[in-house]
């Protein structure tokens, strides 16, 4: 998409990172009719404001608009907006149609997108090859543009929000375990995994998709191109294949037992990560020996040291039900889990019944909104250990710390987002480093 086609004036609708990242291009392109459109107060001086309750009825003042990932693409006033002649795009549309990188590699699905991205960013980054992630992590899609040269990778981490009007694939899709998620957003499951199907539902048979053979969301996306077929599964057969703390591709087998990151579930991940590098090249044992390497993100079930013979595992990231289950499947001794947060509508069932499986979870310190639903779904599975409501991540903290003695872990992997006791997961998660730090 050029400017040219970019009817003007061109509307901005959410004016967060990404919307300021929009208007910076919109202005490096020379377009200067510009409506910055948000319901929340906004000052910039290079651009019309429309802010407040009735922001949107600044949509009669564009010809286009740039739709932020947050702002749902079925909104009335969006859908009146476009009978009447109106372009609505994103940033990640726009991206697709003025990328000059020789590859682009996207990556979806409920669980792992981030540490997948960055595992094949680190492969790439050890044989040499440019890269740099865009999209849902790293910069904003069109940040990529600015830096742009033809050699480079470019690699975008893309979630459902972003995917739902996207028309064009990228030349590798990865679709990673994909259940539900954002049901407070999307109208159905089936809705949600219909706008990441567009991740790979435009490819060309040259193109690659490489797909959780195990996750029946990751399959039924991955058959909605035509992209060439790349399984990860535990199934013989498959591409990559997982055998407990192993993965195997052809010859080359990698043990997690010789890598940095914890917690078997980063299995699908690496597989999923040495699959797309591979297909473009890489040598399969190459970007196995870089994975061995790979310190993790962030919050994604970090380690944080040993105090008093307790171990403390920082998984703040995990604000989905499978994200906790996984980090919690991969504790080896007795530990204490603290989890809850504010409410996604998210399905507690499967995560209440595995947990009350694991005979070395000890003790569940529940937080957050979710707590009674929470409670009421571990009661119902039957959860033997300790169960107590905690008004605060400090009270949770101490009381999981009481419940341990040396040799067992802490570990916050909360499976539901962090509002009402903190702005972000970020925030909650520098708080539980806080309270590790101060013991």
């Amino acid at each position: 998409m050029t400017p040219q086609i970019l009817p003007t004036p061109v509307g901005i609708l959410g004016f967060g990172i990404e919307g300021q990242s929009t208007l910076q291009w919109l202005l490096s392109q020379g377009i200067k009719e510009i409506f910055v459109l948000d319901q929340k107060p906004v000052e910039v001086a290079t651009a019309q404001v429309v802010s407040g309750a009735n922001y949107l009825d600044g949509l009669k003042d564009c010809a286009s608009v740039v739709r932020s990932a947050g702002v749902n693409p079925l909104l009335p006033e969006l859908l009146k907006f476009q009978m009447n002649g109106g372009l609505v795009t994103s940033q990640v549309e726009i991206f697709m149609e003025q990328t000059q990188s020789k590859c682009t590699i996207g990556v979806t699905g409920t669980l792992g997108k981030g540490t997948c991205i960055t595992m094949i960013e680190h492969i790439l980054k050890s044989v040499g090859v440019p890269c740099k992630i865009g999209g849902n992590y790293g910069v904003a899609a069109l940040d990529l543009l600015s830096d742009e040269t033809p050699d480079r990778i470019s690699l975008l981490e893309l979630s459902s929000f972003q995917l739902m009007t996207q028309q064009r694939s990228p030349h590798v899709g990865v679709v990673l375990k994909t259940t539900s998620e954002h049901l407070d957003w999307h109208r159905s499951v089936e809705e949600y995994r219909d706008a990441k199907a567009n991740l790979v539902r435009y490819q060309k048979p040259t193109d690659i998709c490489v797909y959780l053979d195990d996750s029946e969301g990751s399959k039924e996306i991955a058959m909605q191109g035509r992209g060439r077929k790349l399984r990860l599964g535990h199934a013989e057969g498959c591409n990559a294949v997982i055998e407990g703390e192993t993965m195997r591709i052809g010859s080359d087998v990698l043990n997690l037992a010789n890598c940095v990151v914890p917690g078997v579930h980063q299995l699908e991940n690496m597989g999923a990560a040495v699959l797309a590098t591979w297909s473009l090249g890489v040598p399969v044992a190459k970007a196995m020996e870089a994975l061995k390497s790979y310190a993790g993100l962030t919050y994604r079930l970090e380690f944080k040291g040993v105090h008093n013979g307790i171990s403390f595992y920082n998984d703040s990231y995990a604000t989905r039900p499978e994200a906790a289950l996984a980090a919690a499947q991969s504790m080896k001794g007795p530990f204490a889990l603290i989890l809850g947060g504010s409410e996604k509508n998210g399905d507690f069932t499967e995560l209440a019944q595995v947990l009350a499986t694991l005979k070395n979870l000890k003790s569940i310190a529940l937080i957050g909104h979710t707590a009674t639903r929470l409670r009421t779904s571990l009661v119902s599975a039957a959860f033997s250990g300790s169960l107590e409501d905690h008004p605060t991540l400090e009270t949770a903290f101490a009381w999981s710390c009481a419940q341990m003695q040396a040799g067992g872990s802490v570990l916050m992997s909360p499976a539901c987002a962090s509002f009402g006791l903190f702005a972000n997961y970020k925030e909650r998660g520098k708080r539980f480093d806080e309270l590790v730090k101060a013991l």
